[in-house]
């Protein structure tokens, strides 16, 4: 009788091997290279495929690719498994311990099979026959491997040395990372050695002792994550402090290249890692000269190559041992002998911050630049203008109202001072841009408004305002402080004669109450209580440009400077390309999942000002932060259904506020549009999709001149009001699209 074998998929890594086509939003797994399905759902068909005995299946994903894994598993008999989500990545010894402990509470000690998810195996008759000749070692408590037999000196696998065989089975001597040519060259002449195929075969007691033999710590730590995680039909989840605890490290170095009387099995089935594009090459359907040629392509006179078109045509000639693949956003071409060097390239783009290593562009994008180019202006001259410089005035309290009701009728609800700064401002830039509505009034209108009943005794301004101007909240509020700066900045711009004086006599109070004595950034409020956060600084950084930008004094420039020397030591993570937003008074991040709060939204806006200050300063590199931001929040801060910023992800890039919000898609525009020509890729396509999916979602659906402010994780509208604070956002963005297609429309 067969023996219960259950088997686990690792489906993690980015196969960076083979970019352009893998990336981090779309890795390899998910790809379909052969016609006939992902490399995920063809393993997971492989191991349905067992001849006899009971086989549940389990799948170790990350967390961010759940819809694309539920696709792959649509039809699939699982017989009992499914998919454990990893809310960050920590390698393969842990996913190999999640897999012991799985086995081990849930069908006590069976035999574990252990996959990758991106293999070419192509005969799956003969990968059980190899599995079932190791399982009477395994079942001896020996750990198993599989081994094959070297055709030709690979550089790009690892090896697996052997000794004397007993049974068909081998004991193993050593395990050897990738070698050189000549190394290499040297092992396929000795007859020792063996690629290592990355499959595993044990009872999961061995296993199990093996971790508290050599890596107590990850078994540990990996047990505190299982036991805390929950589960529902779609698949069992971890929670991300726990897991994000374990130790980061390969199973071949935690276990398997310390474990004693570990075995081999040589692999009788056709086997790939399709680790590069010379695997392809090998695997592909090959033409009479030898190339393989997928897509819209003409080659003449080329042997032995792999040339490759996912999108417009491709034309060679005369190419011999190449690799040729083509993209929408890049090409990569190189001889097939060196292709494994495509590393090399991902590493100098990850670099600079180019983001064409993180996400992968829509297929229905609009090429042309300024195509929403008569809408845009349509929508903010003819319906969104007339409406809010009407219907969102309080022209008996004065100021502006907070929202309008979706039948345009304002909505009696306390007036925050940052909303009436931002209505100024919106009205200032509005004009600047050509409207020829009442800026001018409207200015002078909300900031008589803000100065007869929004200052404080110290100089400052309120946070909130009741209705009729009474003040509702006297809190001194960084945030509303950066925006009062900016709204005076640009009526200065616009000629208004009491910006300039209530704009020094902020400053003039930012330096007294709100900056921090250690100079160290600013207050969240006068009082210096309370956790520090990101985003306050921001729109201070914002308002510093902006006063740059009226005055041309540097000293507003060295106030941004300022603030550009936290972003880079506290605010910008470096190896997530990832902003923070909560922190402590040392400027540490906050404890617990605050701490690992990212909000797209926020890359985007720091994106365009970084671009901004840059240009400003001189400080180009800083350029290259503003690509990794903006390629952080694409890839990992996206809804896949509707294309639209998330409210909030992790630092991993698992969601946390599943809002999408309408000045997120704003600011989206406004970061690929300072990006484009800063030294990385045509985003006008980009522009454009951003602009696109605005409309579809956030102002089409909505009456004239208004929007629909939140949308749910499956499209679905969550607005009640529409609230004036948006205003600015679409303003600034939509103006700033209007600037930069002029030409085209000219």
């Amino acid at each position: 009788m067969s023996q219960r074998i259950v088997s686990f998929v690792m489906s993690g890594g980015v196969g960076s091997r083979l970019w352009p086509l893998s990336r981090e939003d779309n890795p390899k797994q998910f790809h379909d290279f052969s016609g006939d399905g992902s490399m995920l759902a063809k393993t997971l068909r492989r191991l349905t495929a067992r001849p006899a005995g009971e086989t549940p299946i389990f799948l170790i994903a990350s967390e961010r690719h759940a819809e694309r894994v539920h696709a792959d598993l649509a039809g699939l008999d699982l017989a009992g498994g499914g998919p454990l989500f990893e809310p960050t990545g920590r390698n393969t010894a842990a996913a190999i311990a999640l897999a012991t402990l799985r086995t081990l509470s849930e069908f006590g000690d069976s035999l574990v099979l252990v996959v990758p998810s991106d293999h070419e195996i192509s005969t799956a008759g003969q990968f059980w026959q190899s599995v079932e000749a190791g399982a009477e070692a395994a079942h001896a408590g020996r750990l198993v491997v599989f081994g094959i037999k070297p055709t030709q000196p690979e550089t790009g696998y690892g090896y697996i040395e052997v000794a004397g065989a007993l049974g068909g089975i081998f004991d193993v001597t050593r395990f050897v990372e990738k070698p050189d040519l000549a190394t290499a060259q040297g092992y396929l002449k000795a007859g020792s050695f063996y690629w290592n195929t990355g499959i595993f075969l044990f009872r999961a007691a061995a296993m199990r002792d093996a971790f508290a033999a050599f890596e107590p710590d990850i078994w540990q730590t990996t047990e505190a994550a299982y036991k805390a995680a929950t589960s529902d039909l779609s698949g069992l989840y971890m929670p991300l402090e726990l897991y994000e605890a374990i130790p980061s490290i390969s199973i071949d170095y935690a276990i398997m290249e310390r474990a004693q009387g570990i075995a081999m099995v040589p692999a009788d089935f056709r086997w790939n890692d399709l680790g590069s594009w010379q695997s392809l090459l090998d695997v592909g359907p090959a033409d009479e000269q030898g190339n393989v040629v997928i897509g819209d392509v003409v080659a003449i006179d080329c042997e032995n190559s792999y040339i490759r078109s996912d999108g417009r045509l491709l034309s060679a000639i005369a190419m011999k041992d190449v690799a040729i693949v083509s993209t929408a956003d890049a090409t990569f071409v190189a001889p097939v002998s060196h292709s494994q060097h495509v590393k090399k390239i991902v590493e100098q783009l990850e670099k600079s911050g180019r983001l064409e290593t993180r996400f992968t562009p829509a297929h229905d994008r609009v090429i042309e630049s300024g195509a929403w180019r008569r809408r845009v202006h349509h929508w903010l001259f003819q319906e969104t203008l007339p409406l809010w410089s009407t219907s969102g005035v309080d022209e008996r309290h004065g100021g502006f109202h907070e929202a309008l009701g979706f039948d345009t009728n304002p909505l009696m609800k306390p007036k925050r001072m940052r909303t009436q700064a931002r209505q100024v401002y919106a009205f200032a830039v509005a004009s600047a841009r050509g409207w020829h509505g009442p800026a001018d009034r409207l200015i002078s209108h909300g900031i008589e408004f803000m100065a007869r009943n929004g200052r404080t005794d110290k100089g400052g301004w309120v946070r909130t305002l009741h209705v009729d101007g009474s003040v509702a909240d006297a809190t001194e509020d960084a945030y509303d402080h950066s925006c009062v700066l900016l709204a005076l900045a640009h009526a200065h711009m616009s000629g208004n004669p009491d910006a300039l004086r209530l704009g020094e006599e902020t400053f003039a109070f930012l330096d007294a109450h709100l900056e921090d004595h250690r100079m160290t950034g600013f207050l969240e409020t006068s009082d210096g209580k309370g956790e520090r956060r990101s985003n306050p600084h921001m729109h201070l950084l914002e308002a510093f440009l902006a006063w740059h930008q009226a005055t041309g004094e540097r000293a507003h420039l060295r106030r941004a400077a300022r603030i550009i020397d936290l972003f880079r030591s506290h605010f910008f993570d470096r190896e997530s390309w990832t902003l923070g937003e909560y922190f402590d008074d040392e400027w540490k991040p906050s404890a617990g999942e605050k701490g690992a709060w990212t909000e797209p939204g926020h890359h985007f806006e720091w994106a365009s000002l970084l671009v901004d200050f840059a240009g400003r300063s001189g400080q180009v590199e800083l350029s290259g932060f503003a690509r990794k931001l903006y390629a952080s929040a694409i890839a990992n801060g996206l809804n896949r259904a509707t294309g639209l910023a998330y409210g909030a992800v992790s630092r991993q890039g698992l969601p946390l506020d599943l809002i999408s919000r309408s000045w997120p898609q704003a600011e989206a525009v406004k970061a690929a549009i300072a990006l484009d020509g800063s030294g990385g890729p045509d985003l006008k396509p980009e522009i454009e999709e951003r602009v696109g999916r605005l409309f579809r979602w956030h102002i089409d659906p909505a009456p004239l001149g208004l929007w629909i402010d939140r949308i749910d994780e499956r499209g679905r509208s969550l607005a009640s009001d529409v609230p004036a604070s948006i205003f600015y956002h679409l303003v600034c963005a939509l103006t700033q699209y209007l600037d930069g297609t002029a030409e085209k429309a000219a």
